[in-house]
Formats: C-alpha cells, sequence, structure tokens
C-alpha cells in the first residue's frame, strides 16, 4: 500500500503558490530600500492645547483703580436701583431693545469667550456708578462686528420710546460718544432717558437717566466700561478711564510694568496733591541730645543780659576832718509876759516908786481899819 506524503491534485497546485509567496516575502526583506509598513512613521497629530490670549492675572493687572479717575470716586456698595426701573423697559424698535437689553445684562459685546475681569465704581460727587470690564473673545473679527453695529445706533436709535414695567413712557436719546485714539478699534455711545411728557422732565417728577457706553478693542481682548446715573455721566471720567485702561491693558500683555496715569482734579487745586505731608510718627530726637542747628546759633538763656542803663560809676566816699565842737556863748533867755509872751525888759524899781507903794500900802491899810 502506497501511503501519499503530501497533497495532490488541486491542493498540490496551492500549496506549491503558498509556497512561492513565502519565499518572495521573505526575499523582499533581504533587500535594501524596501521599506514595509511597519517602518512607516507614524503620524503625530498637532497640539491642541494654545496659550491663552489672556490669563486670569493678567485680566486682573488690565483694571484701573479708583485713585487714577481722582479723589470722588471709590469702590461700589452695589447696583443701583435705576437699573431695573429703566433699563429694563420695552420698545418695538428691534435695535434699540437689543441697546437696552445689552446695557441692562452688561454684555454688548457678547460673550466672552476667556479670562475676564471686573470692577465696580461709585462717584460721591453725582452719585454716578461705573462699570469696567477686560475679557478675551474668539476672534478679533467678532468684536469688531460688535463695535460696527453700535456705531449705527445714533442714526437706529436716534430717539425712540420705551416702556417700564408699570407702564410709564420713556423718552430715549441716543448719541455718538467722543473716545480718545487708543487701541485697534472702539466705540462709544451717549443714551439719555427721561419722561414722555416735556412738563414731567422740567418739574423733574420723572427720572434723568445719562448713561455712557464705551469699547476698545485691543488684538482679540476688548475693555468696555458704563459710566452714569441718575446725577448725569462726567464724560472727563469716561475718556480717563478709556485712556488708562486701555494702556494698562497693553502694558500687561506686553509683559511691561502698568503705566498709571494722573487722576483727573475734582476742584481747581490750591496746592500740588502730590505734596508729601509731614510725618507725624517721625522719631523726635532725644532730649539730652541736642539737635543739629538750622540757623545760626542762639546765645543761651544763662547767658547775663545787658544792662538796659548806662552803669553808674561807684561814687566815692571822700575821708572829712572831724568836726570840731566851737564853743557857744550862752543864751540869755529873756523873760515874757504871760499873755503877749513878748520879751519883756526887767523892772527897774526906782525911789519914787517905792514911795508910791508905800503910800499906797498905808492908805489900804487904813480904809481895812476904817471897815
Amino acid at each position: 500500500m502506497k501511503v501519499p506524503t503530501g497533497p495532490s491534485g488541486p491542493y498540490r497546485l496551492l500549496a506549491r503558490a503558498l509556497t512561492a509567496g513565502v519565499l518572495i516575502s521573505a526575499s523582499a526583506c533581504s533587500f535594501p530600500g524596501v521599506m514595509r509598513p511597519a517602518d512607516a512613521p507614524a503620524i503625530v497629530p498637532p497640539a491642541t492645547s494654545a496659550t491663552p490670549s489672556l490669563t486670569d492675572a493678567q485680566a486682573s493687572a488690565a483694571l484701573i483703580t479708583q485713585g487714577e479717575l481722582g479723589g470722588r470716586w471709590s469702590a461700589t456698595q452695589g447696583g443701583a436701583t435705576w437699573r431695573d426701573g429703566l433699563l429694563k423697559t420695552r420698545t418695538d424698535a428691534p435695535d434699540c431693545q437689543r441697546l437696552l437689553d445689552g446695557l441692562y445684562a452688561e454684555d454688548l459685546l457678547g460673550e466672552p469667550t476667556g479670562a475676564r475681569a471686573v470692577v465696580g465704581l461709585d462717584e460721591s460727587g453725582n452719585a454716578a456708578q461705573l462699570r469696567y470690564q477686560v475679557a478675551a473673545y474668539a476672534a478679533p473679527s467678532e468684536v469688531d462686528a460688535k463695535l460696527a453695529w453700535l456705531r449705527t445706533l445714533p442714526s437706529k436709535c436716534a430717539q425712540f420710546t420705551s416702556t417700564d414695567v408699570r407702564g410709564g413712557r420713556l423718552n430715549v436719546t441716543v448719541v455718538p460718544a467722543v473716545l480718545p485714539g487708543v487701541g485697534d478699534a472702539r466705540e462709544g455711545l451717549r443714551l439719555t432717558m427721561s419722561g414722555a411728557s416735556p412738563a414731567d422732565a422740567a418739574s423733574g417728577a420723572a427720572p434723568m437717566l445719562t448713561l455712557d457706553f464705551a469699547a476698545v478693542r485691543v488684538g482679540d481682548r476688548a475693555v468696555s466700561l458704563t459710566n452714569g446715573g441718575l446725577g448725569g455721566a462726567a464724560q472727563d471720567s469716561t475718556q480717563q478711564a478709556v485712556q488708562v485702561g486701555t494702556q494698562r491693558l497693553q502694558d500687561v500683555l506686553a509683559g511691561r510694568p502698568p503705566t498709571t496715569a494722573p487722576a483727573i482734579p475734582t476742584t481747581a487745586p490750591t496746592a500740588p496733591s502730590s505734596a508729601p505731608a509731614a510725618p507725624t510718627s517721625a522719631p523726635t530726637a532725644p532730649s539730652t541730645v541736642p539737635a543739629a542747628p538750622t540757623s545760626a546759633p542762639r546765645a543761651p538763656r544763662t547767658a547775663p543780659r545787658v544792662p538796659r542803663t548806662a552803669p553808674v560809676a561807684p561814687r566815692t566816699v571822700r575821708p572829712t576832718e572831724p568836726r570840731t565842737a566851737r564853743p557857744t556863748e550862752p543864751r540869755t533867755v529873756r523873760p515874757t509876759e504871760p499873755r503877749t509872751v513878748r520879751p519883756t525888759e526887767p523892772l527897774t524899781e526906782s525911789p519914787a516908786d517905792t514911795a508910791d507903794d508905800d503910800t499906797t500900802t498905808a492908805d489900804t491899810a487904813d480904809t481895812v481899819q476904817e471897815g
């Protein structure tokens, strides 16, 4: 019996074809210059992570500060009540309604796609509020499209009427606002709202709102702000915020220290506001250490004072000769009469006077005897 040692017939032809294919593949591996699919370089997809155009730290550093707008500005105390009563109104004009909605929602430039930072400030002079935002958007063309639409509103919404939630009618006026020539593109508007009746507006019965809006693009970043209130909107504050804020954003993006512009004076300055004040806590010199003289040294207080009058020469006592008592003649005391106290001469009796006295005495004696 014969034992088959391999395929026969069609199977033998198939086996030969397979064997030939294996030999050809093996020989191809040994030939230089022939690349197999496993040796081809792998295709690496491009990196999808890109450096953001604005970081949160940069957005915060690009915000303006209250000191750059003047001493009348301070940190905000919260949203004003007029926002709900005046900006949340309805009108039939689509573009005008879009303007009111954008001012109320504070998104006239659209929703930012990157980092953003916001600061709010209050003004003590006319109770105005300023909201300032720095944000990144998808592309510069997106911001430019919004700025182009804002540029048409002074003609589309020059004057229109809106209705508040209570049914009151308000007259609205939109005019362009002048901005400094900063950034890559910019646009500004000024909106005023008052009572529908001129008599109400004149009497003050209806509120009067003045609100500025400004936006400046720097690449795919933009700064935007609203400034105003029932007491009005200071145009110089709007322009100062745009000027300082745009320059600050450009400095932050370039890696430079932010530039601080001088604040707008609120009143006519009487003295330089930057003059340093005298230190109140400066240490005083010890009492035992003499202070450095600032002028010519003064005479000590213990120095003898100059006499006001010329000194008097001392009086010289001259020795005197002893006084010799001179003998004096005795003074004769003359008798005086008791009544007249006049000196009288001593009486000298004469013989005749004596005889008369005797006769008188004898007569007196005789008279006594007779009696």
